[in-house]
């Protein structure tokens, strides 16, 4: 049965709790998760009258119902005469093997411990093990969609002993679009936690506790109609649409500011990129340039003001998020915008996938791209850098193929193509502490990843090429674009 992979994200080494917390309902909580679920329940009990008055308006005539079950008892008695079933249990075995002497060898033992055929005496120690989260392991997270219910999968992968598993999932309510590692905590202490933005088809983002297993409702969600009503209900005068904070459709991409922490940005499918101050739990500001659905979105990686958005209308928009109205860039494309990444080894260029096969490299000063690339027969639906290796770029399609090229010099050539046997491909994402270590999410066959430093092409291209220092990346590419590209971002063009 295939279950689809929509959205797939990786957790750093050493962010996740060593022993994850585990949920303990009392009997007071418990009861009350109860009677909220019966008072949900509750609400569409109105439907469940008519559909016992139509059972009765379909019912058969009372009379004429009677008579035509004692026919058919009388028939269906009479054609199982044949078949002798009174005397079902009075046949004898005829063969000469006893049931006694099949067990005769055998021996019981009280315990596994006495039992020497079994080697593996308990589980426990195994299940404790698997349990516990390394400080060498990564966590690989995964929106899957079931025939029955949607889930937030949770797995630890560990590169050096090349171990794979789902460490604990999370029921969601809705069906998941995106997801967004993020280690801000609202809690007036300020900590960092291990929380994760999950997007669904509904207008509200919820934020779970990756360090919290079996948990039942998220930390804070943003958005929501709970509070829809309670406006409408305190403030009869003002129109539904002045009552709305957040989405009003479903939300499609997320990005978190490493800079700022408590902001989260959001694309939706009702037209609109939202940055939201998690700090309060409601939007700082709406941005409404886009004319169609907003697909993708992403924050500069160095640069706390600078986002880039994509969407259906086939446009990508720069912003600088301090006045984003006046000061902003549109560029055009021949197709929808699928993805967009900024290239973190040139912070002022950024790549922009489309639904017609292609893959465009812009600079953020200039007018016309540095290179297009037509990288798929169909939609390239994941689109991702190389954590550490310049130059190493790997999209994923709706053609079913994984392709990894390498755009140094702004001169892309295709290293290796392979078929995923994963149907379409929805999703790709790079491991943060691996380079060539990437996973994938399609229509069928679950969460897969894959080590691409194993194939003999890639390591003769990438292999002796320099990699990135992640501790001082940050301070050489902020000081380098701080100059640059701030002021390039205070014109508004279009292109």
């Amino acid at each position: 049965m295939s279950c689809p992979v929509p959205c797939a994200a990786w957790v750093r080494r050493g962010v996740a709790k060593e022993t994850p917390d585990k949920v303990q309902l009392s009997e007071e909580e418990l009861k009350g998760l109860i009677e909220e679920a019966q008072d949900r329940l509750g609400d569409g009990a109105g439907g469940s009258d008519e559909g016992q008055t139509a059972d009765d308006t379909n019912a058969p005539v009372p009379g004429s119902s009677t008579k035509s079950s004692q026919n058919n008892e009388e028939m269906s008695d009479h054609e199982l005469d044949e078949y002798d079933l009174d005397n079902y249990d009075e046949e004898g075995y005829t063969g000469d093997l006893k049931l006694g002497d099949s067990l005769a060898t055998l021996a019981v033992y009280g315990s596994n411990e006495n039992d020497p055929y079994i080697t593996l005496k308990t589980t426990e120690q195994y299940e404790q093990e698997d349990f516990l989260i390394k400080p060498s392991d990564n966590l690989v997270l995964c929106g899957r969609v079931d025939k029955d219910c949607c889930s937030l999968e949770v797995h630890v992968y560990n590169h050096e002993e090349d171990s794979f598993y789902v460490h604990h999932d999370i029921i969601l309510p809705a069906y998941p679009l995106s997801l967004e590692w993020l280690n801000f905590d609202p809690s007036p202490d300020e900590s960092t936690g291990n929380y994760v933005a999950v997007g669904n088809m509904t207008p509200v983002i919820d934020i779970w506790d990756l360090d919290v297993v079996e948990s039942l409702e998220p930390v804070f969600s943003l958005g929501g109609k709970k509070e829809k009503k309670k406006k409408k209900k305190g403030k009869k005068s003002l129109s539904s649409e002045g009552t709305v904070e957040g989405h009003t459709d479903a939300v499609l991409d997320l990005s978190w500011n490493k800079q700022s922490r408590n902001v989260l940005a959001s694309a939706s499918a009702d037209n609109t990129v939202i940055l939201w101050d998690m700090a309060v739990g409601k939007p700082a500001t709406s941005l409404t340039l886009h004319t169609d659905k907003v697909q993708t979105l992403q924050f500069h990686p160095f640069e706390t003001q600078t986002l880039v958005s994509g969407s259906f209308d086939k446009s990508a928009v720069l912003y600088d998020c301090r006045n984003p109205q006046d000061s902003h860039r549109v560029w055009r494309f021949s197709g929808q915008v699928e993805r967009v990444i900024w290239n973190h080894f040139s912070p002022c260029h950024f790549l922009a996938s489309t639904d017609d096969g292609f893959v465009y490299c812009l600079d953020a000063r200039a007018e016309k791209p540095l290179f297009t690339l037509k990288a798929h027969d169909e939609e390239v639906s994941g689109l991702q850098l190389s954590s550490q290796i310049k130059g190493c770029l790997v999209t994923s399609s709706a053609d079913k193929y994984v392709k990894i090229w390498d755009i140094l010099g702004d001169r892309p050539s295709l290293v290796h193509s392979r078929d995923m046997k994963m149907g379409v491909l929805f999703c790709a994402a790079c491991c943060p502490d691996f380079p060539f270590v990437f996973a994938f999410g399609g229509e069928r066959d679950g969460l897969r990843v894959w080590d691409i430093s194993k194939i003999s092409a890639v390591n003769e291209v990438f292999g002796n090429r320099e990699r990135l220092i992640l501790a001082s990346a940050s301070s050489v590419a902020s000081s380098s674009t701080a100059s640059s590209s701030s002021n390039d971002l205070e014109t508004a063009m279009e292109s």
